[in-house]
């Protein structure tokens, strides 16, 4: 399992980024920037849930107060400029030039114990790839955890279904209807209702081949492409996990067609014309 995931980007940028459309999945240490924004996003967990511990603060609090102030954290990041500078930083600091790519902003992931026993969170635990939701194929996913994480609370690869394609139901997802009532769809879990009532893309096969879980500290950066097949694991560890992720898209690859192969992505419309400009947000990083 260790063999699978790449601890360094070795290598200038444009290769890193070809290995990464060709499937390499990088675990890369923390860096200055990443542990930076892991303490800010702390800092800001910790204002929201006052006296409580923010991992077992779902035991102490209704089901809608913890959906609720999980919901303005998650706004919060989204939104503000300086999660959008540490974006900026923390690309570059495992050397993908801020200015070269569009990025999709921060979102707050929250999986708490048992999450998977909540009707309104199955979407959550659905295998799929990220591009089936409308993203481009030259789309790289950032992934970093709050905290130390166990493979029981985290998420799994399917490497061998990487360039095969799979059964799913991804012609039923168009982002242009997906946004028509608003935003609150790309922030993430602003209305309660919208786990049972929005088309979420899934996988509708078992899945072949390996299963590759993943295990990192507090502040390591997970790098894979969004036509990884993913999913992720009920969390029956007592605690919520936290994470947070967001995504790039170097704007030259993407103009010259350079990108993971497409072997089954049938969602219309393109996410991207929602990107933030790296140009725009990152000068001075």
């Amino acid at each position: 399992m260790n063999d699978f995931f790449q601890r360094k980007c070795e290598g200038d940028n444009q290769a890193v980024r070809q290995s990464l459309y060709e499937g390499t999945v990088y675990l890369l240490p923390a860096t200055e920037a990443s542990t930076q924004f892991v303490i800010d996003v702390w800092s800001e967990l910790r204002a929201a849930f006052g006296e409580l511990d923010p991992r077992e603060a779902q035991f102490s609090l209704s089901s809608d107060e913890f959906f609720a102030r999980a919901g303005q954290l998650r706004k919060l990041f989204y939104t503000t400029g300086l999660f959008h500078r540490h974006v900026c930083a923390v690309t570059q600091s495992v050397g993908f030039p801020p200015d070269e790519h569009a990025f999709d902003p921060v979102r707050l992931r929250t999986v708490t114990h048992d999450g998977h026993l909540n009707p309104s969170a199955q979407a959550v635990y659905h295998g799929h790839r990220d591009t089936w939701y409308s993203n481009p194929q030259s789309m790289i996913t950032w992934w970093i955890p709050l905290h130390d994480v166990q493979p029981e609370e985290t998420f799994e690869f399917f490497p061998d279904d990487f360039a095969r394609s799979v059964a799913n139901d991804s012609e039923g997802f168009d982002f242009d209807t997906w946004v028509a009532d608003g935003q609150e769809k790309r922030i993430g879990w602003q209305n309660r209702l919208t786990g049972t009532t929005a088309q979420y893309p899934q996988l509708r096969e078992a899945p072949q081949g390996r299963r590759i879980p993943v295990t990192c500290r507090a502040g390591d950066i997970l790098l894979f492409s969004g036509q990884h097949l993913h999913q992720t694991r009920k969390n029956v560890t007592g605690l919520t996990r936290f994470s947070m992720d967001f995504r790039t898209v170097h704007l030259g690859d993407h103009n010259r067609g350079l990108e993971a192969l497409n072997v089954d992505d049938r969602s219309t419309g393109s996410s991207l014309k929602q990107f933030i400009s790296g140009v725009d947000h990152c000068e001075g990083v």
